[in-house]
């Protein structure tokens, strides 16, 4: 029983990832940290997100 992400709520957490990992890419953070950041983003999508929206970096 895996978690399926459908629908309205699929197409929002996709657009929240992009726009994270957009930020992140044009932040002012090292190189490693970005790439570290892009990963967590890419493999738990909803908690990345939320965990980069409280502590990650931004954008400039």
């Amino acid at each position: 029983m895996g978690i399926e992400v459908t629908g309205i709520f699929g197409l929002l957490v996709l657009i929240l990832d992009i726009w994270a990992i957009i930020n992140t890419v044009s932040s002012s953070a090292s190189l490693g940290s970005k790439l570290l950041w892009v990963l967590l983003i890419l493999l738990l999508p909803v908690l990345g997100v939320i965990i980069w929206f409280f502590f990650g970096p931004r954008g400039k």
